[in-house]
Order: C-alpha cells, then sequence, then structure tokens
C-alpha cells in the first residue's frame, strides 16, 4: 500500500531536538523558565500583539478570556456556527448561554450582516450579550473591523478564536490583533505546533497578566500557597514551549508551502465541473491551513463522502467540513440564527490534504484518485 498521506501532520523545522536538550540541561522542564518566556516573546515578534501568555490549549485561553470579562449564569455569548467546538465550549465552561450565527459567503466567518440585526433587536429588549467570539475559519480572518464597528456601537467585547490562523493577515496586520483578546492554537494539526498548546493574547498588558495569573491556579505572589480566586492548571510546558520555538522560526515557510498546495489544487481541479474552492476574502491573506474543497453533486455526480471514500481507499486522509454548532446534539437547545450558508457547506464541503511537508508528487497523488473518481462516475 501507498504511504499514508496525513491531512495536516507536525512539520517539524530540525532544531526543536537541540531545544528540547536545552531544557533538559537546565531542568527547567516544568511550566517556568526562560524556554517559555522565549515563546511567548517570539509570538508577540512574530504578530505583533504586545503581549501573550502561553497556555495549554487554545480552548483554555478562550475561557480565561470570557472569565476576565466575567461571564457568568445568565449571560449570553454570540458566536459562529461553523468552526470547531472547542471555540466555543468554553461559553459552556463559565455558564453562559451560546448563540450561534451563520456564516459569511465571503469569508466564511461570523455574517455581520446578522450579527448587525441581531444586535439592534437585542439592545431594544435590554437583552445584549456579554461577548462576541469571532473565529477565523481554515486560516481565514472573518471581517473583524466589520464585527467590532457593530459590538463597539453596544459596548460588546470581542474574542477572536484565531486558532487556525497564525500567519494569516487581516488589512495588514496579524491575525488576532484588534480585539480585545484572541486565542491561537498550536495542536499537533496545525500550521505550527508546540506539540500541544495555546496562547493567551492581548495587547492589553494587564489582561494578559490577570489571564496569567489564573493560568497558575490563581496562586498569589507569597511564598507559601495562598489563594484568593478560583484559577486553572493551564500554564504550557517549558518542554512544548522548546518545540514551539524551534517551529515559529519558520512559519512565514510553512505559510508559503500551503498556501502553494492550496494553488495546485485549485490549479489542476478548479476548472472541473461542480468543484470550487474557498474563497480568499479581499481584506486579508489566509494561511490556508486546510484546502477546502466544496462539489456539488448536480454538477460533479459525486458527493463530497464518494471523493472521500475513494482516497481512504488510497491511503490518503481528507476530512469534511465542520458540522455546524447549531446542529450539534450538545447544543440542540441552543437558540442560532441561520440562512442555511453553514449547512451548505457541511454537506458539500471536503478538506484536503494540505500538510506543508507534502511533495509535489504527494499533491499530485491525491489529485489524480479525484480526477479518477469524478471521471469513471
Amino acid at each position: 500500500m501507498n504511504p499514508r498521506i496525513f491531512l495536516s501532520p507536525p512539520h517539524m523545522s530540525g532544531v526543536e531536538r537541540d531545544l528540547i536538550d536545552e531544557i533538559f540541561a537546565s531542568n527547567y522542564v516544568a511550566p517556568a523558565g526562560p524556554m517559555l518566556e522565549r515563546f511567548e516573546q517570539d509570538f508577540c515578534a512574530a504578530t505583533g500583539i504586545a503581549h501573550a501568555v502561553a497556555v495549554s490549549s487554545g480552548t483554555a485561553a478562550i475561557h480565561l478570556a470570557l472569565r476576565l470579562l466575567n461571564v457568568g449564569p445568565g449571560d449570553e455569548v454570540w458566536g459562529p456556527s461553523l468552526t470547531f467546538i472547542g471555540g466555543v465550549s468554553p461559553i459552556t465552561f463559565v455558564g453562559a448561554t451560546p448563540v450561534f450565527f451563520d456564516a459569511s459567503p465571503t469569508d466564511w466567518g461570523l455574517d455581520p450582516e446578522l450579527l448587525a440585526d441581531a444586535m439592534s433587536s437585542a439592545a431594544k429588549k435590554n437583552k445584549l450579550p456579554r461577548a462576541v467570539i469571532s473565529v477565523d475559519l481554515y486560516g481565514q480572518c472573518a471581517d473583524l473591523d466589520a464585527i467590532r464597528a457593530i459590538c463597539d456601537r453596544y459596548g460588546v467585547p470581542v474574542i477572536v478564536d484565531a486558532a487556525e490562523s497564525m500567519g494569516s493577515s487581516y488589512r495588514g496586520r496579524h491575525a488576532g490583533k484588534g480585539a480585545v483578546m484572541s486565542a491561537f492554537s498550536f495542536n499537533g494539526n496545525k500550521i505550527i505546533t508546540s506539540g500541544g498548546g495555546g496562547m493567551f493574547a492581548s495587547d492589553d498588558e494587564k489582561l494578559v497578566a490577570k489571564a496569567r495569573f489564573l493560568s497558575q491556579q490563581a496562586r498569589e505572589p507569597v511564598i507559601h500557597y495562598e489563594h484568593t480566586a478560583i484559577g486553572y492548571n493551564y500554564r504550557m510546558s517549558s518542554l512544548n514551549a522548546a518545540v514551539g520555538c524551534g517551529q515559529i522560526g519558520v512559519l512565514h515557510e510553512r505559510v508559503a508551502r500551503r498556501r502553494a498546495i492550496f494553488e495546485i489544487y485549485r490549479r489542476e481541479l478548479g476548472l472541473l465541473a461542480g468543484l470550487t474552492f474557498m474563497p480568499e476574502a479581499l481584506t486579508g491573506r489566509s494561511n490556508r491551513w486546510l484546502s477546502v474543497m466544496l462539489i456539488s453533486k448536480d454538477l460533479s455526480g459525486v458527493t463530497p463522502e464518494k471523493l472521500r471514500l475513494a482516497l481512504e481507499a488510497e491511503n490518503i486522509e481528507s476530512r469534511p467540513v465542520w458540522k455546524p454548532m447549531h446542529m450539534q446534539p450538545v447544543f440542540k437547545a441552543a437558540r442560532s440564527i441561520e440562512t442555511g450558508v453553514a449547512l451548505q457547506y457541511f454537506l458539500s464541503g471536503l478538506c484536503l490534504p494540505s500538510g506543508s511537508a507534502m511533495s509535489d508528487d504527494d499533491v499530485e497523488r491525491v489529485i489524480g484518485v479525484l480526477r479518477h473518481t469524478l471521471v469513471a462516475n
């Protein structure tokens, strides 16, 4: 059987092992020490966001953001339906109620027009949300300025879930910059990885200091263990930070390769009947974390599932687009504002292998299976 082509595997730069050896030599293997500080500084240099604290996951970062906004029972937090659950599940951690919004066809993020109408209606009823979470999907930034303009009018803070958009840009600034707080992920499948972990980031130094405090069990700065608040064991380990330091130096190379892979797919498949690709919004530059294809069954004669199974038969991993949150059983009681866009993308979308270590031959192997399946049909 041909070697496995994974959807989005880690791609090491080659210096991670040396950095991990530094950690072992220093014995700073716990969530403390100079390597952890270095990763945070490197992140800030790469993104232009002034302050950051490395945590255990992007989900943890969003949880901390909601906690810092004092979100709790009785509050609503609004966010997109078309996303991964880790970006919205923290709403339930703090006892708040999620409300889901459909996707914009332009960038696949939270639809600003739906948000504006809902915000105006909520204001008249004196039932504004406590916060809005904007998600950058598959590496493409949502229209943050439009979302912020709406939310600022009503005094509602915006958190950006930039878990998938490290290395992406929006109106000339890095993904996540411009929100009150942002969350990033360095999970093993992301464009760069720390082996697991995330980042809480903000231009507000006080917010980051509070997040750092809560991420370390809210321990007061005294010699004995004293706590006046409940915190969390959310700090990233130095071992993970060492991997992250080795990765962040090749971020631009990883983005360039993923964008090149996307362009090969689009060039070779984009003219086939019934196949289209996720657009790139005019407001930014996507890192193309995953290459996402939409398949019209009526025009192509095949379903995304048929293509997925054909790829799997050749030991190639692919995956459907995120199942919308308003369709998830765990959120069956949640209110949602729908236009049908997210549902359409879920039913017609397929994420293709996009790892930056893929060779051109690997990409052509994927294309060959897709072409064969489409022609055979």
